[in-house]
């Protein structure tokens, strides 16, 4: 149950590589729970990953389940975590390593337990040592690292793409 992250630049098929990973698990008539790191509003991020009580904040009208407890015996999916705020990097650490969290306004720990594949076209090594990625985060992540070269690289699989977009 190794987190896994999967690198390559955009449009190579990372998220059908996390499908293929999680269809091919012990996990694979659970959750596949989607979290896109670069298109939740910086705000909106904690309310969205980890939910929350009714009454938290203004418009909290009922009780919401955040995707990381959808993804409670699935794989939880995190999409483009290179553009994560260092924020939000912060906040998703302790889940990610201890598999407990809590809903916003909550006051009891919640217990997941996911399967972690990520997904990312920036070169996280290097946004490590320039400070816009945590390290601590980058090693947790990099259980198994799979690089996907690019399309271009990879002409034998176009006419496969093209049969399987037909179909």
């Amino acid at each position: 149950n190794q987190p896994v992250l999967i690198v390559g630049e955009t449009g190579t098929g990372k998220e059908l590589v996390a499908h293929m990973i999680h269809n091919l698990s012990p996990r694979y008539d659970r959750a596949f729970a989607v979290v896109n790191c670069a298109a939740i509003p910086r705000d909106l991020f904690e309310s969205q990953f980890f939910g929350h009580e009714k009454g938290a904040f203004t418009g909290a009208g009922a009780r919401h389940m955040g995707l990381l407890e959808e993804s409670h015996q699935g794989t939880l999916f995190l999409d483009e975590v290179g553009d994560l705020s260092l924020d939000n990097q912060a906040r998703i650490l302790r889940a990610i390593e201890t598999g407990e969290f809590r809903r916003v306004g909550g006051t009891e720990d919640i217990r997941c337990d996911f399967r972690l594949v990520s997904a990312t076209n920036k070169n996280l090594d290097e946004a490590t040592r320039n400070g816009s990625f945590r390290s601590d985060l980058y090693h947790r992540l990099r259980g198994i690292e799979i690089k996907i070269p690019p399309l271009r690289e990879r002409a034998g699989d176009v006419p496969l793409l093209v049969e399987h977009f037909l179909e």
